[in-house]
């Protein structure tokens, strides 16, 4: 499990939505669940939509992203193997946070302290961050509401 919901269960708050993360490549996603409806519109940019109990849940192959001449969207995409590559393109350190059963969290960005600061930082350099994808200013001004966050001074 990755993102959002990891950081709304370690907040105390039940996830509407769960999004997993894989090295598995999207063809190898859809091949395993090839039983279940598939939501494949985000194939490109290796999200698989599998449906489950009436619900999608996204699997994601592990990603890095390059160039946003739209400072929206992700020139391209290119799948990756590692975990700390994908956690290491998101946004928030609070957003950049995996959960994994076995392993337990991986967090390589300090998301975890981040929230028991009441700290909302970029991954990485925010002017990068905020100029690839320029709808991250208002999600952090929403993240900052909703959780109670201060955004640290470079963010």
């Amino acid at each position: 499990m990755v993102g959002g919901c990891v950081r709304d269960s370690l907040l105390g708050i039940v996830p509407h939505d769960y999004d997993l993360c894989t090295s598995a490549l999207p063809e190898e996603t859809a091949y395993v669940f090839r039983e279940y409806t598939l939501v494949r519109s985000g194939e490109k940019h290796g999200t698989i939509g599998v449906v489950m109990d009436g619900q999608v849940i996204e699997i994601t192959t592990f990603r890095t992203e390059g160039g946003y001449k739209d400072h929206r969207h992700p020139d391209w995409v290119e799948f990756v193997r590692t975990l700390e590559q994908d956690l290491a393109r998101r946004d928030f350190t609070v957003n950049a946070i995996a959960y994994d059963p076995e392993a337990g969290y991986l967090d390589p960005f300090g998301g975890q302290d981040d929230l028991k600061n009441k700290i909302l930082r970029a991954v990485g350099d925010p002017e990068t961050r905020f100029r690839e994808d320029a709808l991250r200013i208002l999600r952090g001004v929403r993240f900052a509401v909703r959780f109670g966050l201060t955004p640290e001074k470079a963010t």
